[in-house]
């Protein structure tokens, strides 16, 4: 195997070459190992492999893969940490992290402003094996200094909420985390691993859904934790491992593929998301307009030092409530109606009535989840036919 990653190399190199490993053949492509389990010489050698599997042996594919290892290692390149687990899809990367670690009497602090399912996790999973859970908003430090204690486990956030896009100090808060131990733990699916400094400003574990942009095509269920050696391979593989959350093999090759042109993609989509947030600022038909890289976001500067883009994804707030906002749904041509975002095709979601319906309707306003929010995955259509389309149905909206 040549080494393409010995010097430095630039992030989009990284995600086209790191990690490569290649059969005797030689291919080109990365090679897709269907295979469940490994054929062993004679039984010295299984029992060997059993007592110490190195990361170029393989004992089944619950517990490793050289497809999976291929896209473990490229990820922790591209993100900047010495290892990576990945798993069967984003939540399953959310849970192992945060369960592997934890135990009855623990205490976890983490921001308000989550994706559905990571709030059940810490609202209904966690406290029902005996943790404890502090939610505060994420945006107000003084909040986190308060809700952190000496005894503190684990500090969770999104790095930028779903959906209201709220954007978390990341450097202060893992510095609040640091103060008294605490490992910290960041969802950072809509800054992506190209815009993403999350490691640089103090995160300890990087957690990312690549079902989302490192697909980028909505093709399959994937996710990664990112983090030191340490804790990627003594706390949360033996936990994942044993409880089957390990990626399939052909999830794995279409991960890699979508490394090699991740870079490019999310910029177009940066760049067309920046776009329509400036065209749609002062619509009459939208009560606010939601981008971490408009000057109007109350955490813009924040976004700005964080972010080298504002990521790929808007939200606007249509002050005609539900049926304003289902009519302008209703209305789009070019833009689809799903849950799914940092996808090729531009993507519309209520998320009062999909992701976040179970949430009690005083948590979804504390969320800043109104009836008329709509979350827009911007994708790689041309900009002016996607400003055209919303334009027109905020027409009918």
């Amino acid at each position: 195997m040549k080494d393409n990653t010995s010097k430095p190399r630039s992030p989009r190199t990284l995600a086209v070459h790191a990690g490569t490993r290649r059969s005797q053949y030689g291919e080109v492509s990365e090679a897709m190992f269907l295979t469940q389990g490994f054929v062993y010489e004679t039984a010295e050698a299984a029992e060997a492999r059993f007592l110490d599997a190195t990361r170029e042996e393989f004992i089944y594919a619950r517990y490793g893969n050289p497809t999976v290892a291929m896209f473990e290692d490229r990820i922790a390149a591209l993100e900047g940490t010495e290892d990576a687990f990945a798993t069967a899809s984003g939540m399953a990367a959310v849970n192992g992290a945060l369960v592997s670690m934890l135990a009855a009497g623990d205490h976890v602090v983490a921001a308000r402003a989550l994706f559905g399912s990571c709030l059940y996790i810490l609202e209904e999973v966690l406290p029902r094996y005996g943790v404890e859970v502090t939610l505060v908003d994420g945006t107000d430090l003084e909040a986190w200094r308060e809700a952190i204690r000496a005894d503190t486990k684990v500090v969770f956030f999104e790095s930028i909420s779903n959906p209201a896009l709220e954007v978390i100090d990341i450097a202060a808060v893992s510095a609040l985390g640091h103060a008294v131990g605490a490992t910290v733990i960041c969802d950072n699916v809509f800054a992506t691993p190209t815009f993403s400094r999350a490691v640089e400003l103090g995160v300890d574990v990087v957690i990312y859904s690549t079902t989302k942009h490192i697909d980028g095509q909505g093709r399959c269920l994937g996710g990664v934790i990112c983090g030191t050696q340490e804790f990627v391979r003594k706390t949360a593989e033996p936990y994942l491992k044993h409880t089957g959350a390990a990626m399939s093999p052909f999830n794995a090759w279409i991960m890699l593929k979508g490394l090699e042109t991740l870079d490019l993609r999310v910029r177009a989509q940066a760049d067309t998301a920046l776009r329509l947030a400036q065209r749609l600022e002062g619509h009459g038909k939208l009560a606010r307009i939601l981008h971490p890289h408009l000057d109007t976001h109350p955490q813009a500067a924040l976004a700005r030092s964080q972010m080298e883009r504002g990521g790929t994804v808007l939200a606007i707030d249509l002050a005609g409530g539900k049926d304003a906002a289902f009519r302008f749904l209703n209305a789009l041509e070019i833009v689809v109606i799903s849950n799914n975002l940092g996808d090729a095709k531009s993507i519309a979601t209520h998320p009062a009535t999909t992701t976040h319906q179970r949430l009690p309707d005083d948590q979804k306003a504390a969320l800043g989840i109104t009836p008329g929010l709509i979350r827009l995955s911007i994708g790689l259509e041309d900009a002016d036919d996607l400003i055209a389309d919303v334009l027109d149905a905020l027409a009918v909206a």
